[in-house]
């Protein structure tokens, strides 16, 4: 006895779209488990999951009316498949995409820190030659300083930079004087030159700096 899952021609359209669905949930999570483990290339992986996520957006909007929630047919159908429907319904994009997404925003990330200790090198430096040599003038000056350094990670900057050693050494120095006291003109012009020789240092240090 033959039995028919569908009645009539729109029905049997319909179960089609369904079991296209279910094949790209399915090949998307193989995909997710191959790619990281390394079974694929980056390459291949990509336009892959291009497509696949391409073909979901389509699918899924067709089928808007009948699945109303893709989370509910993954269930229904218990096919317990997370990295794929993080793929396609979360993130949207390969994997690979977003991994560069994360270095260009680190990239940038790092640069505005890079910027920010040379404004604060600078300024401390321009301070100093302007006679401001009280202990509440300079101390706010070299800790802004010293907390954009500690913004570059060790990728950046050597555990051991000069730099943060003096300045770090140089707030400890201040932190026993008074508000009101003044560095001697022989303070003065040591930390003048301590701050100098970290800021070559530390341009020094920066990648590709000698390029």
């Amino acid at each position: 006895m033959e039995v028919k899952l569908w009645n009539d021609k729109r029905e049997r359209e319909m179960l089609d779209s369904f079991a296209d669905l279910y094949a790209i949930i399915k090949t998307t999570e193989k995909l997710e488990k191959a790619y990281v483990r390394d079974l694929v290339s980056s390459a291949e992986y990509e336009a892959e999951c291009l497509k696949l996520i391409a073909q979901f957006k389509t699918l899924s909007s067709s089928l808007r009316e009948a699945i109303p929630s893709v989370e509910r047919f993954a269930d229904a159908y218990k096919m317990d498949c997370p990295a794929a429907l993080n793929r396609l319904l979360v993130s949207g994009v390969p994997a690979t995409v977003e991994h560069r997404a994360s270095s260009a925003s680190s990239a940038a990330s790092s640069a505005a820190a890079v910027a920010e200790c040379v404004q604060h090198f600078i300024t401390a430096m321009d301070s100093l030659k302007l006679n401001m040599v009280a202990v509440d003038q300079v101390h706010p000056l070299l800790s802004d300083l010293s907390s954009s350094l500690a913004k570059l990670g060790g990728g950046i900057l050597p555990p051991d930079f000069e730099g943060r050693v003096k300045v770090r050494e140089w707030l400890a120095r201040l932190a026993k004087m008074g508000a009101a006291d003044e560095l001697t003109e022989q303070q003065a012009r040591q930390l003048h030159f301590d701050l100098d020789s970290s800021y070559n240092a530390f341009m020094a240090a920066l990648p590709n700096a000698g390029s």
